[in-house]
């Protein structure tokens, strides 16, 4: 879903519904948030809408944050979806999973001796402000401005925005806790590198130079003025209906197969420095030079990719620790989760309310 500008703030600071937690393990979601039998859980106050673990979640708290969703519909130029109807309750559902969910992770991160300094937060809140608000990387006093102003038309608060920062920060710093010291050996960096072989190869290229016109008779009357000693480059800019080469007088770097077949095999016969015929393709016709000669089908050997093939097997390997420490998490707090009634997911179980 694309942002509006204006609703960048909200977007980057309240990741409700796209985060790296909460979308790869979306197939996992509704059993760890459904509360089991013979439980732990405690009861959810009046002034509450959920009680995960020891922390509970208050209706103001859902309240504000459907009400921020709706606002950023809005600054996108959409409607809110209407109570009652599917998209609400998916928006209801997406909401209480996202705010269970940080519960969850403020208590693991206490547990695991995670510290959040405020300095943490305002440091990250400062990065998305001159992100989004400053210039040069940098947010000054009219960046501020624009900040205040920002949250403000989103009927947000400078502590609620930095409580939705701390929370990105518990997010980010659990990932380093718990993927901390993830390796790869040598042995599984070949042996990807010799089950994705085709991946670095390097397909046969050259550099060509081309016209492309609709017209037959034009693409002729355009090779007989290249074969009389006519500027190449200036027909390309006048004539070709190619508007991605033809600023540059019709050159491309080509590689083998990756052309349509006529113009392929046309590129690749071609001696250097020679113009073909017309040749025809669905896109219409071609006069083509062969500018350089033919580089030679090339792969590239595993010294060249080591590194970043290994960068690539840890960064899966952390990803695939932290999706499997995440469903531990919610399968822990599976039974010390309780949901007033009417505000648990579909397929869960409520609680009842206590005074």
């Amino acid at each position: 879903m694309k942002v509006a500008a204006n609703g960048a703030l909200f977007m980057i600071t309240r990741r409700r519904f796209s985060s790296l937690f909460v979308v790869a393990l979306s197939g996992v979601a509704l059993a760890a948030l459904a509360a089991g039998c013979g439980s732990s859980r405690k009861s959810v106050g009046a002034n509450d809408v959920a009680v995960v673990g020891d922390k509970p979640i208050s209706k103001e708290q859902f309240d504000r944050l459907v009400k921020q969703a709706c606002a950023s519909y809005k600054s996108q130029g959409q409607k809110c979806p209407e109570a009652g109807t599917e998209q609400y309750t998916a928006l209801r559902k997406q909401a209480m999973q996202f705010l269970v969910q940080r519960a969850e992770f403020d208590q693991k991160a206490s547990e695991l001796g995670v510290k959040i300094a405020d300095a943490d937060v305002s440091k990250q809140l400062l990065t998305i402000k001159a992100q989004y608000f400053g210039k040069n990387g940098k947010c000054d006093s009219k960046c501020e401005q624009k900040y205040r102003a920002q949250i403000k038309k989103q009927n947000l608060t400078d502590e609620q925005v930095r409580e939705d920062v701390r929370a990105s920060v518990v997010q980010n710093k659990l990932y380093a806790k718990i993927t901390e010291g993830v390796t790869v050996s040598d042995k599984e960096v070949a042996d990807h590198y010799k089950k994705n072989k085709k991946q670095y190869v390097q397909a046969a290229s050259r550099d060509v130079r081309h016209i492309l016109v609709k017209k037959k008779a034009l693409a002729f009357k355009l090779y007989q003025q290249l074969l009389a000693g006519g500027n190449f480059a200036k027909l390309a800019k006048k004539y070709s209906e190619d508007t991605s080469s033809k600023n540059q007088g019709g050159k491309l770097t080509i590689s083998k197969g990756r052309q349509v077949p006529e113009f392929d095999k046309t590129a690749f016969a071609l001696k250097t420095h020679a113009i073909s015929k017309p040749v025809k393709t669905q896109y219409g016709w071609h006069i083509i030079q062969a500018l350089t000669a033919i580089k030679k089908e090339r792969t590239t050997p595993l010294s060249e990719v080591r590194p970043a093939i290994r960068q690539q097997l840890v960064q899966q390997t952390k990803q695939e620790k932290m999706r499997k420490w995440v469903d531990d998490v919610s399968k822990d707090f599976r039974k010390k989760t309780t949901y007033q009634v009417g505000y648990a997911p579909p397929q869960t179980t409520t609680g009842t309310t206590t005074n």
